[in-house]
């Protein structure tokens, strides 16, 4: 699951890992979620773009997407079944700039939130989907899911699953669309090796969506009282806020 993650590099290493054409000027963020406009990187006329999207993929055949679940994350196993991920996976494929991500780990009646990112530091690539979703009134919206998949030795201990991680010399294999097809590029959906990411507690402070700040990805002690659950969500802190691994998330609109 990957309900929260960061985008801390400088814009000009992001742009240089993933070499697209356009030069966006954006700051930090320590607190992406879900619904918000987010990067990603594609292809377009044969030469990769920077796109922003909504984090909340809509598949392009929903009528009315009030009553759809977010799809925020697609399973890497079921992306080429699954209907609304099977289109994308064949023809949009895509991937989301980051430096790590968040997650929860259940301690008895409480939450205890976790920072995990590559060992060696960012930026890197996280494998996903991209649809564009045309309204009644023919208003669009380009929105997108980020790929996950079974977690890797030192994630496991958290969570069972995590991101994919798509390496550089992968990036073309993964977005190319038009001469790899969906089930040859599913073979670059596996868990990052073991070793290559860095995990530890953060504060709580992450659980608001509000907070956006360097500290919050500060490690904590590791013996400080992680926050209660709430009845409502199972979630730590704000009865409002959304469990990221809840999968009730909440409509788009």
């Amino acid at each position: 699951m990957c309900g929260r993650y960061t985008i801390i590099s400088p814009p000009d290493a992001i742009r240089r890992l993933f070499r697209y054409a356009e030069q966006p000027n954006f700051p930090p963020r320590y607190n992406v979620a879900p619904t918000q406009p987010v990067p990603i990187v594609r292809i377009e006329n044969g030469e990769r773009h920077f796109a922003l999207v909504r984090w909340g993929l809509i598949p392009g055949w929903v009528k009315d997407p009030k009553g759809l679940s977010l799809l925020i994350n697609a399973r890497g196993e079921s992306v080429n079944d699954k209907p609304a991920f099977r289109n994308a996976m064949k023809r949009r494929r895509c991937l989301f700039p980051a430096d790590g991500f968040y997650e929860w780990k259940g301690e008895g009646a409480a939450k205890r939130p976790y920072f995990a990112r590559p060992a060696r530091g960012g930026p890197i690539a996280y494998a996903g989907l991209w649809e564009t979703w045309t309204g009644p009134n023919g208003e669009e919206m380009e929105t997108a899911a980020i790929i996950t998949t079974q977690a890797n030795a030192e994630m496991s201990a958290i969570h069972h699953r995590a991101p994919v991680i798509v390496a550089p010399e992968q990036f073309d294999f993964w977005l190319d669309c038009a001469n790899v097809d969906e089930r040859l590029a599913a073979e670059v959906l596996a868990p990052a090796p073991d070793g290559a990411m860095e995990v530890y507690p953060v504060s709580s402070a992450v659980n608001r969506v509000a907070n956006d700040a360097p500290m919050l990805i500060a490690p904590a002690r590791p013996d400080a009282e992680p926050e209660p659950q709430t009845p409502a969500t199972g979630r730590p802190g704000r009865k409002k806020d959304k469990d990221p691994d809840d999968p009730r998330q909440g409509s788009l609109f």
